[in-house]
């Protein structure tokens, strides 16, 4: 353990026990509290310990299947790394199901055992770093549960001990001791356990975790009541009403009560006559048993109209759409005839005999319901609606509400042929092979599923692919079953086979897409590229309904070397905006979603790295399209504000685009009728790439204020400052100035200034203690609506963006900076990004710029000249060549004052490879540790030797363990 990392704990364990405003704390190696927080879960710890130990124990009394399925992602990784673990667990009370034994003894590197011990209740999780020579231990409340690890309060302390600490020795020698005296878990034991089990269980009350956890999942109260975002909506409904619209339209995930949402708004409305409109005659009995559960009253209020049934006077009506919309049919009944008209599936609602039937009745209230409004050809359903729309439950608000059995989604990669991952253009030979299958057939058996029995739903690329995978899967002791085009008739005998257990999988392609509703469904397998975005959520949430004894769904997708990876982060967050940023984060992050967990195995990583950044998802093909979605949405032309508003694209793709310099120009492109002349391009220009991302409000504030008044004093701008909780100082004032007259920017930029780009002519005047508009400005706001329109939606989507960020300080924590806005937040005069690089010691301050990876292939900088993080807290930075520590800007930054303090702030900022733009992460001020300074010599690009000089900077903010695993995922040198 080097002298450095040896220091670090010693004052983190001063800071944590001692005197927490005395010593420095180092992230990973203070005590702290764990329990399950937004920021973070317990699981989420667990797993960035496993990442980056050198073997691991876990001792814990209670296990459930549920949380195996992300656990066994991880180990796979870390098996490939050579690392192994131990598990102490034990049968008190008869908690642990055969099952649990089972799904561990799968696990290639981990070694388990049973404690004998009566009355072993421990919980606690123990991580080497060998390499480091420290240990780090979890120990609390938390068992090896989904409940305790993702969602249940508890309390547990993670702390790190030196190898030759006392704790140290200690706990190792009661694992020790433990491990010794216990019973290996083995196929014979668990048949005996088994036995055991079933006549003990009987006698013991299930175990709270998960009796309290089924209760909240299936509940068996016979009243039926809204829950909670159903209530949301029937108000937002009862307020639609109460305008006068007539129509609404309802977007709800699937699996996410959507009947029952229609019965208890139907049952608010209290219609003379109602009208329920499907698509297909095998949901109409359902949905009429829902709503006379909802509704109440004699069975003969309800009828069906459809082929085989002709109810028609019924006052509740459930009809199929191809029945009620022949001629014949619609003439039968008065165009007012029903009061309340509802539209299941209403994103089909664009076929001729949906219009027919919405044009001939005439209803006080209809309503749309749908889980996909977004469609591919030209139909807008928004539209049909009025762009109402009343209420959204979307898959990842439904998830978190626990309105849907949990999954644990599982990225990994798909079958190597001849050394080569799967691609789109993989031949039917090589995609339903009988290695390949074998493959799969190993993958589905390790990852399992939840119950005793699979029901699961293979979803592929080929009609052919999936009638050969089908049969393979069946000789090899998995009965399978291929769907393709089939009648709806053999469809449902074989759902049934597959709800009876005769079959585990159905085999298909697309065609349970939507509208097939199979609750015992516990496993989806995607073995095939991923299309869209909307394909994937409609295939994935085939399993995500409720269903007795289903307490998860695993979905595992085989990832292969396809292009369209990259939609598959974007998919399942609910991602639309388009950033590679968010992209990636989502990817390396691995999100929880309540108690669902994200997990990509580490070449499933890699395959999607490349996909996001091959793609151009700022295409102007892709832009296009969402552009569209969004204006059949909403009605009108958007705004970038609208984009904001509605999840859709992140303004700042806008702003990054290379194809256009600013929104005016992309509504050109979009063929809007918009004309602007040349200065008030340049003017929307400037606020676009310099003033839209929100990082300092104050010139948004000051221009939003000129707008309306076009002037305001020096003390109504700083009480405007003060009031929306900005800092304002001299400098701060002297360089709004600065960025407002375009000075800043009067730079060379080849044989131009750069401030000719915004048009050379100041935006702001300051004289004489008050601030004035441009007067050729101020006079295009007044006679251009267009222009105005444009200019005041950069200053309020720039001033929402600003929520991002904290005013009171120059940079936020984990925001994205360009060393231009570098050069501005920290009020320089002139922008001099241009010749920075990796730093620019300034008078006061000094910015320092590490790009962690040297390119997008991973491969490190050279061997002698890495800027590598030791901790969260301490990065190893070298300076720029030649320099000695001599060195005038060596000495400057090693310069302190009377107090002992640095003369020059040091600003980190880092990103992991130049494969993600010109963005670096704020991680905040940090200090050099001055025993580390020390020179080293090179050999630069003419072979030649260089000085440079090494220096460890410790952060004052440990870095985030999420952004730690961002930045340095994949780094070999933090696995210890």
């Amino acid at each position: 353990m080097t002298d450095i990392i040896k220091n670090e704990l010693q004052s983190a364990i001063l800071n944590g026990y001692v005197d927490r405003n005395q010593n420095y704390a180092a992230a990973e190696f203070s005590p702290q509290l764990l329990n399950n927080s937004e920021q973070e879960t317990v699981w989420e710890r667990i797993r960035f310990e496993l990442n980056s130990c050198s073997s691991f124990t876990f001792a814990v009394a209670f296990i459930t299947d549920d949380i195996l399925t992300p656990l066994k992602a991880v180990l796979v990784d870390l098996n490939s790394h050579g690392v192994q673990g131990k598990i102490l667990t034990s049968n008190y009370l008869y908690f642990n199901h055969p099952k649990v034994f089972a799904e561990l003894l799968k696990i290639p590197n981990v070694n388990v055992r049973i404690v004998r011990q009566p009355g072993f209740h421990a919980k606690g999780y123990l991580f080497q770093h060998a390499k480091q020579n420290y240990q780090s231990v979890i120990i609390g409340s938390s068992n090896l549960t989904r409940a305790a690890l993702l969602r249940n309060y508890e309390w547990n302390i993670r702390f790190t001990s030196y190898a030759e600490g006392a704790i140290t020795k200690q706990i190792n020698t009661e694992i020790s001791r433990t491990w010794t005296e216990a019973e290996p878990l083995t196929s014979k034991w668990l048949n005996e356990y088994e036995h055991l089990f079933s006549e003990k269980r009987v006698e013991i009350v299930e175990g709270t975790d998960r009796l309290n956890e089924r209760k909240a999942l299936y509940s068996t109260d016979s009243v039926i009541a809204p829950n909670k975002m159903q209530q949301h909506a029937l108000q937002k409904l009862q307020e639609l009403r109460q305008t006068g619209e007539q129509r609404g339209l309802v977007i709800s995930a699937t699996g996410t009560g959507k009947t029952y949402l229609g019965a208890f708004d139907v049952s608010q409305f209290k219609p003379h006559r109602f009208l329920f409109i499907v698509h297909r005659e095998q949901i109409l009995e359902k949905s009429r048993s829902s709503f006379h559960k909802v509704l109440g009253g004699p069975a003969s209020d309800y009828g069906i109209l459809s082929g085989h049934h002709t109810d028609k006077k019924a006052k509740y009506l459930f009809a199929t759409i191809q029945t009620l919309s022949k001629l014949e049919r619609l003439k039968q009944f008065d165009p007012d005839e029903f009061d309340y008209i509802l539209i299941d599936e209403a994103h089909r609602t664009g076929s001729e005999s949906y219009r027919r039937v919405l044009a001939y009745f005439k209803p006080e209230f209809c309503l749309g319901m749908t889980a996909t409004p977004e469609r591919t050809d030209d139909f807008n359903v928004y539209q049909l609606f009025d762009y109402n729309i009343a209420y959204e439950i979307r898959l990842q608000d439904a998830l978190n509400e626990r309105m849907l059995a949990p999954f644990h989604y599982v990225g990994l990669q798909d079958y190597e042929y001849q050394g080569k991952l799967i691609d789109d253009k993989a031949p039917l030979r090589h995609l339903a092979s009988e290695p390949r299958i074998d493959y799969v057939l190993q993958q589905l058996e390790y990852y399992g599923c939840s119950g005793d029995k699979v029901h699961g739903l293979l979803f592929c690329s080929r009609q052919k692919e999936a009638y050969e995978l089908a049969k393979l899967m069946t000789q090899k002791g998995h009965p399978a079953i291929a769907l393709t085009d089939e009648t709806i008739k053999v469809r449902e005998e074989t759902i049934k086979m597959l709800e009876n257990g005769e079959i585990e999988y159905i085999v298909t392609v697309n065609i349970f897409n939507e509208g097939i509703d199979i609750p015992c469904l516990n496993q989806i397998v995607m073995l095939r590229n991923t299309q869209s975005s909307i394909v994937f959520i409609q295939q994935l949430g085939r399993g995500l309904r409720k269903f007795p004894h289903k307490d998860y769904v695993t979905i595992l997708d085989f990832i292969g070397n396809y292009k369209n990876n990259y939609l598959i982060p974007m998919a399942l967050t609910g991602d639309r905006s388009r950033s590679k940023d968010s992209a990636r984060a989502e990817v390396s992050m691995q999100p929880t979603i309540g108690i669902s967990t994200i997990n990509f195995t580490e070449i499933a990583r890699q395959q999607i790295y490349a996909s996001i950044q091959a793609t151009k998802l700022d295409s102007l093909m892709e832009m296009r399209k969402d552009y569209q979605e969004l204006k059949r949405k909403i009605g009108r032309i958007p705004l970038l504000i609208d984009f904001e508003k509605y999840g859709s694209i992140d303004p700042m793709v806008f702003a990054n685009s290379n194809l256009f310099p600013n929104y005016y120009h992309f509504l050109l492109k979009m063929k809007e009728d918009i004309k602007l002349v040349p200065y008030q391009d340049q003017t929307l220009y400037f606020l676009t790439k310099e003033l839209l991302n929100g990082m300092r409000s104050h010139e948004l504030l000051l221009l939003q204020e000129l707008e309306k008044n076009s002037m305001i004093t020096e003390a109504k701008f700083a009480n405007l400052l003060h009031t929306e909780g900005c800092y304002a100082d001299n400098a701060v004032l002297k360089s709004v100035d600065t960025i407002l007259s375009l000075e800043f920017f009067h730079v060379k930029a080849g044989k131009k200034f750069k401030s000719a780009r915004y048009g050379g002519e100041p935006l702001v005047y300051h004289e004489e203690g008050r601030y004035y508009l441009n007067q050729r400005l101020l006079k295009m706001l007044d006679t251009n609506t267009s222009f105005k329109c444009l200019f005041n939606d950069v200053i309020k989507t720039g001033l929402t963006q600003a929520k991002r960020f904290d005013h009171s300080t120059p940079f936020t924590l984990y925001q994205k900076y360009t060393r231009k806005d570098v050069c501005r937040l920290l009020n320089w005069k002139k922008d001099v990004s241009a010749p920075m690089y990796g730093y620019r010691v300034g008078r006061n301050d000094c910015p320092i710029f590490i790009t962690y990876t040297k390119d997008t292939s991973g491969k490190r900088k050279g061997e002698n000249y890495e800027n590598e993080f030791l901790s969260t807290s301490i990065i190893h930075w070298f300076t720029r060549s030649p320099r000695h520590l001599y060195s005038d800007e060596v000495q400057r930054l090693l310069q302190t004052d009377k107090e002992g303090k640095p003369v020059v702030k040091i600003h980190l900022f880092v990103k992991k490879s130049d494969a993600e733009g010109k963005d670096f992460f704020y991680l905040g001020e940090s200090e050099i540790i001055r025993s580390s300074a020390s020179e080293k010599m090179i050999l630069g690009k003419n072979g030649r030797k260089k000085a440079i000089v090494a220096l460890d900077l410790r952060l004052k903010v440990p870095v985030q363990q999420r952004y730690y695993t961002m930045l340095t995922a994949g780094d070999d040198k933090i696995n210890s």
